[in-house]
C-alpha cells in the first residue's frame, strides 16, 4: 500500500504532536520537516530529516499534504496561501474573526496553483465548529453555547509571547462556573462573551521590560483578549516551567432547543473534550484531515475547504463499506 507522504512545517509543540500522531497512522509516513531554524538546531523524535523553509519548492514534488504547525497571528497567514502555491495543505488557523479572510486568500492561491488546502482543522474551530452545525441543523428553534477550558490555549499563548518584553508566557482560558451550569439546566440565558469566560496569564518578561506596557498590550489585544476579563502575573521562568509545563485543555458546545406544536419539549446536546494535551489532540485532527485533503485532491478537488465541506467517512482510514458495516 501506498503511503501518504506528509510533510511538517514548524517543529514546535504542535510538529512533535504532528510527528506522534502519524505513528498511529498506518497509512501515512512522515516525509520530513520544514523549519525557520537552522536545519542542525532541530532534532526530530524519529530521525525524519529536517529542511530550511526555502527547500520547500524543491521538496514539494515528493509530498502529498504539508501540515502547516505555525501561529494563526502571524505564521498562517502567510504561510498558507504560500505553500499552497506548491502541494495540498492543512492547517488549524484558529482566529475565529478573520476566517472568512484567511479562506479566500488560500482559496484564490490554491485554485489558481490547482492544489488543495484545508484551514482551520482543529477542535475549535473544527470538531466544534461541526457539533454546531449538527446542532443548528437538528434543533433548528435554539440557542448555541461554546465554554473553553480551564485549560492552555496556544494561539494565545503564542501571542502574548510575540508582545515585546515578554520571554515566555502560558494563557489560561477559564469558564464561568455559574453560566455553564445555567446553560446545562436549560434556562437558555443570553450571555456576552465576558460572562463565559475570564483569561489568566503567566507571563515572564525579559529583563527590563514595561511590565505595565506588556500587561496593557494583552488585556487590549482585538480578538485574543479584548472583550475578556484578563488577569496577567507576572512570574520568573523557574515558576513557569515548574507548575505552568503541562497543555491540557478542552471545552463543551451545547445547543439548546425545543421541538413540539406548542415548542413544549426541551432538549439540550452537549459535546465534550478533556484534553491532556492540547497540541496532541490538535495534531491528531490535523492528521485525520491530511487524509481527507489527500483523498479529495485524488478526485480532483482543488481551493480551499473547511471542516463543514467535508464528510466524516474522508477522515477514516477504513472503506466505506467497511464503516458503514461497523459503525451505522
Amino acid at each position: 500500500m501506498k503511503k501518504i507522504r506528509i510533510a511538517i512545517v514548524g517543529y514546535g509543540n504542535l510538529g512533535r504532536g504532528v510527528e506522534s500522531a502519524l505513528g498511529q497512522a498506518a497509512d501515512m509516513e512522515l516525509a520530513g520537516v520544514f523549519t525557520r531554524r537552522g536545519p542542525g538546531q532541530v532534532q526530530t523524535k524519529t530521525g525524519a530529516p529536517v529542511f530550511t523553509m526555502e527547500e520547500a519548492a524543491q521538496k514539494a514534488g515528493d509530498i502529498d499534504v504539508m501540515i502547516l504547525c505555525g501561529g494563526s497571528r502571524s505564521d498562517l497567514p502567510q504561510q498558507t496561501p504560500e505553500l499552497a502555491k506548491l502541494c495540498t495543505v492543512v492547517d488549524s488557523f484558529d482566529t475565529h474573526a478573520k476566517i472568512p479572510q484567511h479562506f479566500e486568500a488560500v482559496d484564490k492561491a490554491a485554485k489558481e496553483s490547482g492544489h488543495l488546502a484545508v484551514i482551520s482543522a482543529g477542535w475549535d474551530p473544527g470538531l466544534f465548529s461541526l457539533n454546531r452545525a449538527y446542532g443548528q441543523a437538528v434543533l433548528p428553534q435554539g440557542s448555541d453555547y461554546t465554554f473553553w477550558g480551564k485549560g492552555v490555549s496556544q494561539g494565545h499563548s503564542d501571542a502574548v509571547r510575540r508582545i515585546p518584553g515578554v520571554a515566555d508566557a502560558r494563557q489560561y482560558t477559564i469558564p464561568v462556573e455559574d453560566a455553564l451550569e445555567r446553560v446545562r439546566a436549560g434556562e437558555a440565558p443570553a450571555l456576552t462573551t465576558r460572562q463565559k469566560h475570564t483569561r489568566e496569564c503567566f507571563v515572564v518578561a525579559q529583563e527590563g521590560a514595561d511590565l505595565t506596557a506588556i500587561e496593557t498590550a494583552i488585556k487590549t489585544m482585538p480578538n485574543y483578549f479584548d472583550e475578556y476579563d484578563t488577569t496577567v502575573h507576572f512570574i520568573s521562568q523557574e515558576e513557569l516551567d515548574r507548575d505552568h509545563k503541562g497543555i491540557p485543555h478542552g471545552g463543551i458546545v451545547f445547543r439548546s432547543g425545543k421541538t413540539g406544536f406548542g415548542q413544549e419539549n426541551q432538549h439540550i446536546i452537549e459535546y465534550k473534550l478533556t484534553l491532556d494535551s492540547n497540541p496532541e489532540f490538535t495534531a491528531s485532527v490535523l492528521v485525520a484531515y491530511a487524509r481527507a485533503a489527500y483523498r479529495l485532491r485524488a478526485e480532483g478537488q482543488t481551493g480551499c475547504k473547511t471542516v463543514l465541506d467535508i464528510g466524516p467517512g474522508y477522515l477514516h482510514p477504513a472503506s466505506p463499506a467497511d464503516l458503514r458495516k461497523a459503525l451505522l
